[in-house]
């Protein structure tokens, strides 16, 4: 498949040390397809919870020879520190990642984190060779008041030449304009067709973004009609049990089996990823790196063979290399809390509610009446549940709120992986679950945990408290049997986890919570439970 040319024809490949000498058409028609290896454009391979070691032993089955990732969640925890293990354990393994310097660290200031990459940071990292381009600017706000450190971070990725990519969900008009004048050029936080056509027209490039929890697929698939070249795939966050079942290659073969145009789609996960960022991929032609794939049927996209610097990874089920595993890595220390840290007396005749939705990121703020009891009880009827995050870097009190949109009917389940800082947050129907859940992310040091009827099931992350050297599968395995338990507790949550995981994300709107308590998005502050 030349996706140059934009034609199909047999053809032989010749090619030496690694690269590719020549591609000599053939008269014999051939059973197999042969495309450029498969770019996932934006992820945060932490999401997987495996490493990077182990990420690409799992990705090489679907075709994936590359991909553009933002160690941003390490970055949190460790720093500097984060990032270079991230960079060496890739190292260990032929898949190629492209790491960019995480722009927004902490990403906000109204949470606790482990660490912070202040514009000195950003210099070291964006000077090196494996740095590809400055990370999501998550910080919007920074960039059209000017605020001095953002600008600084900016001026350092101008100064080396590497793209800046962005982050500015909802925005529009004239911030959106000041935003990307900045010289921000992408954003994978799209989430309806016409945001997405109003940054292209002011020339920024749309990830389009099909996740575990954020699938925007389906929103944004026309743009590839559109405007082709200015779209790429990605995944952004992927859960293990996903990672193990498709990655890039099934949004190809989803889009070219709906009648999107062949070489458009293959495009958006090869050449425009690689022209855009400068990528070291192949592309099937003379002077490229030999990164190739085999398929049966591209609108099935089932890969037979990965090829990558002229060396077969991958071949017909069997993984052709090994990996090493890294040294642990981590930042752990508070204590386990009790159940008089989480209890919320009543101080007014209203509170704000966190409402989460399905595949969502975004949330909203209700506002409900508190009723006449002294303290605040969950209502699994009205689906009002308890949420508490924990600081998990020191000995602080937990914040505590209610939210609605998780439907369990008993027990509480929580997870150290809690974007961006990654503190222990906890979903529950009442204390006693709670207490437990989160005490098992602290006796851990790391991981997940389902506790009900006082039995607490847990898989521990010992690696940042985020990942595991374990193989994708058996941390797949056991992620699964963990969110099985919570839909057996009444939730019916694709990926609750996942969803868990974001509540604390405050840079999505509209109403979050973190270690500190409520926060506002819109208002970009931190807000009262109670409503006057």
């Amino acid at each position: 498949m030349d996706v140059h040319e934009r034609m199909v024809y047999p053809a032989r490949i010749h090619f030496t040390n690694g690269a590719i000498e020549a591609i000599e058409k053939i008269k014999n028609d051939q059973e197999y397809f042969i495309l450029p290896g498969l770019i996932d454009s934006h992820i945060h391979v932490e999401s997987s919870m495996v490493t990077p070691g182990a990420f690409a032993q799992a990705v090489v089955k679907h075709g994936t020879t590359g991909v553009v990732s933002d160690p941003h969640e390490i970055a949190n925890v460790l720093g500097l520190d984060g990032v270079d293990f991230m960079i060496n354990d890739a190292k260990k393994v032929p898949v190629k990642f492209w790491f960019g310097a995480s722009s927004c660290v902490p990403a906000t200031v109204f949470e606790s984190n482990g660490a912070t990459i202040n514009s000195t940071e950003i210099e070291k990292l964006l000077s090196r060779v494996e740095i590809k381009y400055l990370s999501e600017m998550m910080n919007f706000p920074g960039v059209i008041h000017r605020n001095k450190e953002v600008w600084k971070k900016i001026s350092i990725a101008k100064k080396y030449l590497k793209p800046i990519d962005g982050h500015s969900p909802g925005l529009t008009g004239e911030m959106l304009e000041k935003y990307i004048s900045a010289g921000i050029s992408t954003d994978h936080e799209c989430s309806t067709l016409a945001e997405a056509v109003e940054k292209i027209s002011l020339g920024m490039k749309i990830l389009i973004r099909e996740g575990s929890a954020a699938r925007n697929l389906n929103a944004l698939k026309e743009l590839i009609r559109i405007k082709p070249d200015m779209v790429m795939l990605c995944s952004d966050d992927m859960h293990p049990e996903m990672l193990i079942s498709r990655h890039i290659n099934k949004l190809v073969a989803k889009l070219i089996s709906e009648g999107f145009d062949l070489f458009d789609v293959i495009r958006s996960c090869t050449v425009n990823p690689v022209m855009h960022y400068g990528l070291d991929a192949g592309l099937l032609k003379p002077g490229c790196s030999a990164d190739f794939i085999l398929v049966d049927d591209y609108r099935k996209m089932n890969v037979l063979e990965t090829w990558i610097k002229g060396i077969k990874v991958y071949d017909r089920g069997d993984i052709l290399f090994s990996y090493n595993k890294g040294d642990m890595i981590n930042k752990f220390n508070c204590s386990e809390i009790e159940s008089g840290n989480i209890e919320v007396q009543r101080d007014g005749e209203k509170m704000r509610v966190i409402e989460a939705f399905e595949g969502e990121l975004l949330t909203k703020q209700i506002i409900t009446k508190t009723g006449t009891k002294k303290f605040m009880e969950t209502d699994t009827n009205a689906d009002i549940l308890k949420i508490v995050v924990k600081d998990r870097y020191n000995d602080a009190p937990p914040a505590v709120g209610f939210i609605k949109g998780f439907g369990l009917r008993q027990g509480a389940f929580a997870g150290s992986v809690a974007h961006d800082s990654h503190n222990i947050v906890c979903v529950g129907t009442n204390n006693e679950d709670i207490i437990l859940a989160v005490n098992e992310i602290i006796r851990l040091k790391g991981g997940l945990s389902v506790s009900s009827g006082r039995k607490v099931s847990s898989l521990k992350l010992s690696i940042a408290g985020i990942m595991s050297d374990s193989s994708c599968q058996d941390i797949a395995d056991g992620y699964k049997a963990l969110t099985e338990k919570v839909r057996s507790m009444g939730s019916h949550l694709r990926a609750p986890f996942m969803t868990l995981s974001f509540m604390a994300l405050l840079v999505i709107p509209e109403l979050k919570i973190s270690d500190r308590g409520l926060f506002d998005v819109n208002k970009f502050n931190l807000v009262p439970l109670f409503v006057e």
